[in-house]
């Protein structure tokens, strides 16, 4: 199923939902298409561009921000997809500091690997191997990281994310 990025009413990004929930706040009235995708409704008496960026009619305040949810897909998105050993395509996550030696499961110890990275390097820790990290893994900050935390984004959401301090790496042609 694809997905829609949702803005306030002030163009701050807000959340990702599906095409079904982004059609009904556009046919109730409750949001304003910005940017068409690519996708199409056919249904008995014609047809519907589904929407890839809607933006609410009316403000809604967020009270509070929580913190960036650690989940596989979030930090893809923020090592960029790469294992942050040797660069190649990401296929899993690695602890750097093990579990099994105390490692906590922490936004600063959770990284991006390559299955044959993540296999050599099992239960060990990086002074072990004599290996080095190509960043240094840290929680990711701003409204942005929760959308992309959801995983990979359209290409056209870009330009709504970068003035909150976002780069995505990685941006799909269509979701």
């Amino acid at each position: 199923m694809s997905q829609t990025l949702v803005l306030n009413a002030t163009y701050e990004p807000l959340g990702v939902v599906s095409d079904r929930r982004a059609l009904i706040l556009v046919l109730n009235q409750r949001a304003m298409t910005i940017e068409d995708s690519d996708r199409v409704l056919n249904y008995s008496r014609g047809q519907l561009n589904l929407p890839a960026v809607i933006r609410l009619v009316r403000f809604v305040k967020i009270p509070y921000r929580h913190a960036v949810p650690l989940s596989r897909k979030a930090i893809f998105a923020r090592d960029g997809g790469r294992c942050v050993y040797c660069a190649a395509p990401a296929t899993s996550i690695d602890h750097v500091v093990p579990r099994s030696r105390g490692g906590l499961h922490n936004w600063e110890n959770v990284v991006s690997a390559c299955h044959r990275c993540n296999h050599l390097k099992a239960d060990r820790t990086l002074k072990d191997l004599g290996w080095r990290l190509r960043h240094t893994p840290k929680e990711p900050i701003g409204i942005a990281w929760r959308i992309l935390g959801a995983g990979k984004p359209h290409s056209t959401w870009i330009q709504y994310l970068k003035p909150y301090g976002v780069e995505p790496i990685g941006a799909v042609a269509s979701a």
